[in-house]
């Protein structure tokens, strides 16, 4: 049973970021037993009247062994709570993936596109039975938590910030060391599937999230495919 733990808005322009905060409290979680599949990147709709702090993108956790919800809700909010960041405006929320109605990835979904607003992530939560707080500030994170739990649940957006030792390899790197590390897939923009050869990636490797599998998107450029980052 997958639980989706997502965090959103807890950074300043002059702190960590809310990516690096999820890694952080998902290796605490791995360090107590649980099982986790990775950390993801959704973006979010990036507006003049919406407040962010850089890239107005959130973070969710993907947990596997059919933890308690309510007591890693309990977790996940003391750690956030211990990190909090004066002037951020955390948000999280928690829910197994049978809670994520349709309406739930909808409003993730609407979120990438317009502006939504706390009251009506607050009203979702509550009619879906999801776990979702405000942890300081405006609590305006719970916009964001809410809208990274629906696209999460749909398998189909963002980009694997974690997974597995992925963030041990950079530059240069076989394709066939990429599948070999649980890539399931490394395909260019024209759906032609890539097993041998170099792949250029930038840091470390981010893979799509696409039919709940990491896939890597790479363009061919001088003899060797380059990552192309696809949200």
């Amino acid at each position: 049973m997958t639980l989706y733990v997502a965090l959103d808005d807890t950074d300043t322009r002059e702190s960590r970021g809310t990516g690096r905060l999820a890694r952080a409290i998902a290796r605490d979680l791995q360090q107590s037993g649980y099982h986790l599949s990775g950390v993801s990147r959704h973006q979010l709709l990036v507006h003049p009247d919406i407040p962010y702090t850089s890239h107005n993108s959130c973070a969710v956790i993907h947990v596997e062994n059919g933890a308690d919800a309510d007591s890693l809700f309990d977790r996940v909010r003391e750690l956030m709570l211990g990190d909090f960041i004066p002037g951020s405006d955390p948000g999280l929320a928690v829910a197994e993936h049978h809670e994520v109605v349709p309406e739930i990835t909808g409003f993730g979904l609407e979120a990438k596109i317009s502006i939504r607003t706390q009251d009506e992530a607050r009203a979702l939560a509550r009619k879906s039975g999801i776990r979702l707080a405000g942890l300081g500030g405006t609590n305006g994170g719970v916009i964001g938590a809410l809208a990274g739990i629906g696209l999460a649940a749909s398998g189909n957006d963002g980009r694997f910030i974690l997974f597995r030792n992925l963030r041990d390899f950079s530059g240069d790197i076989r394709a066939e060391d990429l599948l070999a590390a649980g890539v399931v897939m490394i395909t260019t923009l024209s759906g032609e599937s890539v097993t041998t050869g170099m792949v250029r990636v930038r840091k470390f490797p981010k893979p799509a999230i696409r039919n709940r599998t990491p896939v890597l998107f790479v363009e061919e450029r001088d003899g060797i495919y380059h990552e192309v980052i696809r949200d």
